[in-house]
C-alpha cells in the first residue's frame, strides 16, 4: 500500500505543460478542468471562466492528439494546459493539476459542466472564510477556510437538482450510501460528486489528495471522503453556486473490486481507540472471506493495510462507525435509514465494536 497522505504527489506521471505563464486575476481561487471528452466548444468554454475571473486554470488534456492547445494558450495565456502521456483517473488528474497551483483555493469542473450561479470568483472565495469567531473556536486552524472542500448544486440539462448529497447509514452491519438533493445550505457530504467542488489546497495536501493507486473513480471518491472525516475534515454542501451539465450526468461504477479492498483496509477496518487508530489482526478472518482472492496475497494486503493505518494512527480521529452515525443524528436527511437504496459496503462487526 502506498504511502499517501504522508508523501503528496511522490511520483508524477510523465506530462508536457504548455502555457499558464500569465495571472489572470487574485481572488484565491483557481479553476482545474477535467476533460471527459466529447465535442464541446472549448474557445467558448474558455471565454466563461474567463469571466468568472479565476487565478489560474489548469486544463488536463488526455492523451489524444490537441491540434488547438497552441492556438488556445495564445488567446487564454492563464490557462495553463497539461498534455498527459496516458489516460489517468480524475483522482490522479487532479492530484497532478493541485501540483502546478499556488492558489489556496482550487475548484474542480468538467468540461460539460457551466457555471449558473455564483458570482465570480472573488465572491465564491469571500463565501468560503472564516469568520474571526470560528477561527477562534477551532483553536489550531492554520487556514482562512471554513473546510477542505465544498460542493456546490449541480443540475442536468433540464435544470432539475441532482441528488448529489452523499449520506452513509450503517445498517444491520453494513454501511449503505443514499444520495439526497441539497435542501439547506451547509448540508455535510461524504463526497464531492463526481469530483466537483471547491477545495482548500493546504487542507488537500495535508490529507494526502486522492489515492493514485484506487483506479476506480467511485472508490477514490469514497475513500477520499471517508479519510477527509476519519481524519477530521469535513465536506458540505452550497445552495449558492449552481452548476449545469450539458447533457446526461456521469454513472458511478461502484463494483467491489480491487480498489474497494485497498479502501476497506484504510477506512472500514481501523478501530480507533483513546487518539490514534489500528487494524486488529482478529478482522483477517472476516476480511479474507468478505473480499476472497489467494489467502497468502490476502494476508500480505492484510498487513500492508495495518502497517499504513499504523503509519497515519495519530492522524485519525475516529472510526467508521462515527461517521455513519454523523449522519443518523442529522433530522432533515429525508428517508436517510431507508433499505431499499443506496450501495452496500460491508463492515465486519469487529471493525465496528464500541
Amino acid at each position: 500500500m502506498n504511502t499517501i497522505p504522508i508523501t503528496f504527489n511522490d511520483a508524477l506521471p510523465s506530462y508536457t505543460a504548455v502555457g499558464g505563464a500569465l495571472r489572470r486575476a487574485s481572488t484565491g481561487l483557481a479553476a482545474i478542468l477535467l476533460n471527459r471528452g466529447g465535442r464541446y466548444p472549448r474557445r467558448t468554454l474558455f471565454q466563461e471562466l474567463e469571466k468568472t475571473g479565476f487565478d489560474y486554470i489548469v486544463s488536463l488534456e488526455g492523451p489524444q492528439e490537441r491540434y488547438d492547445v497552441e492556438e488556445l494558450s495564445g488567446r487564454f495565456p492563464f490557462v495553463r494546459f497539461i498534455l498527459l502521456k496516458e489516460n489517468l483517473s480524475p483522482g490522479e488528474q487532479i492530484n497532478l493539476a493541485v501540483s502546478e497551483l499556488t492558489s489556496p483555493l482550487f475548484f474542480v469542473l468538467r468540461n460539460d459542466l457551466r457555471i449558473l450561479h455564483g458570482g465570480g470568483a472573488a465572491r465564491m472565495a469571500d463565501r468560503l472564510l472564516q469568520s474571526p469567531e470560528d477561527s477562534d473556536k477551532r483553536g489550531e486552524s492554520p487556514s482562512r477556510y471554513k473546510r477542505l472542500c465544498t460542493v456546490p448544486l449541480i443540475q442536468n440539462a433540464h435544470f432539475e437538482t441532482l441528488p448529489t448529497i452523499i449520506a452513509p447509514a450503517l445498517i444491520q452491519g453494513t454501511v449503505k450510501t443514499h444520495s439526497f438533493v441539497p435542501v439547506r445550505e451547509g448540508m455535510p457530504t461524504l463526497y464531492p460528486f463526481d469530483g466537483v467542488g471547491v477545495y482548500d489546497r493546504e487542507r488537500f495536501i495535508r490529507l494526502g489528495g486522492f489515492d493514485t493507486a484506487l483506479k476506480s473513480p467511485h472508490w477514490q471518491f469514497m475513500d477520499f471522503g471517508f479519510r477527509a472525516y476519519l481524519w477530521g475534515e469535513s465536506i458540505k454542501s452550497t445552495r449558492l453556486i449552481r452548476l449545469s451539465y450539458n447533457g446526461d450526468p456521469p454513472a458511478e461504477d461502484s463494483t467491489a473490486e480491487e480498489s474497494y479492498r485497498r479502501f476497506y483496509l484504510k477506512n472500514l477496518a481501523p478501530v480507533f481507540r483513546g487518539d490514534t487508530a489500528h487494524i486488529p489482526i482478529r478482522c483477517f478472518p472476516s476480511y479474507f472471506l468478505r473480499t476472497g482472492g489467494d489467502l497468502f496475497a490476502a494476508w500480505e494486503e492484510f498487513f500492508r493495510g495495518r502497517r499504513w493505518v499504523k503509519m497515519n494512527r495519530y492522524f485519525f480521529r475516529c472510526d467508521a462507525r462515527a461517521i455513519a452515525d454523523l449522519w443518523e443524528d442529522i433530522e432533515d436527511y429525508p428517508g436517510n435509514m431507508r433499505e431499499d437504496d443506496g450501495k452496500t459496503e460491508l463492515i465486519p462487526p469487529e471493525s465496528l465494536e464500541s
